[in-house]
């Protein structure tokens, strides 16, 4: 059975790691694992990544089993129902642990979302909305402003999967301290789909401007710099552009990852260059945000 191996630690830098073992032909492969076994540490943007990594493949026809990680990050990860999706995708997990930890509302995290049909959008984005606003004003001291525009924009994020992606989506949100960067808080956000992409969705409106020059990487720059929507209403397609925006004021990090191609801002403190073209191949779009506390 063909394996694909998680790094230690699993997160926006590393899942370019995972992706790359994808097989090139997929036509005759039946049967595939993904292994956790070696997993120390898994963030939100892994999580999402593993699930959609599995969609995907499991889209293809290919019969998957998921190969669990140690007890410790087991978990973690049940408490952000990583294992309310696994059935759908990998079939049953027998896990080796005994005591579950209780499902209660927290402050510090947004379990794993499904974001669907647009007719219940308002309901995840109402609880996108409640828990984005209690992790920035508690943990990170941004103001009510700061809150009130950034959940807005987060919220226009979310709605683009099913309103642009042609698809379905899952959000993820996590606080947590980094020690040795920054010494202080920070809000990770994954946001992933598995749908047409940025290129795609702007294939009609740019791609005979652009013409030879088009490309995944063009795509995701018109959207994150340029505003640039599929749709020519007034107000529409700014919820990139704004996050964009909201996240170098604070000195934050975004990437952006869509078809072969990676864009994004990285702020002082990350040591991580982002690799722009020639990726290995995954469809949609994966939308990483990483958020500092305001001392």
């Amino acid at each position: 059975m063909y394996r694909i191996i998680a790094p230690y630690l699993l997160n926006e830098d590393s899942f370019e790691y995972i992706i790359s073992q994808i097989p090139t032909s997929l036509d005759s492969l039946n049967k595939l694992t993904i292994d956790l076994a070696n997993l120390d540490f898994i963030d939100p943007y892994g999580m999402v990544g593993v699930l959609e990594l599995g969609k995907y493949l499991k889209n293809q026809g290919i019969e998957l089993e998921l190969n669990l990680p140690k007890v410790e990050v087991l978990s973690y990860i049940l408490r952000l129902d990583f294992f309310k999706f696994v059935p759908s995708i990998f079939g049953e997990c027998k896990l080796p642990i005994t005591k579950v930890p209780q499902r209660i509302e927290s402050d510090v995290l947004l379990e794993i979302t499904p974001v669907e049909k647009s007719l219940d959008i308002h309901d995840i984005i109402t609880k996108v909305r409640k828990r984005a606003r209690s992790i920035l004003k508690k943990h990170l001291n941004y103001d009510e402003e700061a809150v009130d525009n950034f959940t807005v924009a987060l919220s226009e994020i979310c709605q683009n999967i099913p309103e642009h992606s042609q698809s379905t989506g899952l959000v993820a949100i996590q606080k947590y301290f980094y020690e040795k960067r920054l010494k202080k808080n920070v809000v990770k956000i994954a946001v992933m789909d598995l749908g047409i992409g940025i290129k795609g969705s702007l294939d009609k409106k740019l791609a005979s401007i652009f013409k030879e020059k088009w490309s995944d990487k063009v795509a995701i720059q018109q959207a994150l710099f340029k505003g640039v929507s599929r749709y020519d209403e007034p107000g529409r397609g700014h919820g990139l552009t704004k996050v964009r925006q909201l996240v170098e004021k604070w000195k934050g990090k975004i990437t952006i990852r869509s078809g072969v191609a990676k864009v994004g801002i990285i702020p002082p403190w990350e040591t991580e260059k982002i690799p722009a073209e020639s990726l290995t191949y995954f469809p949609g779009a994966q939308i990483s945000i990483i958020l500092p506390a305001i001392l």
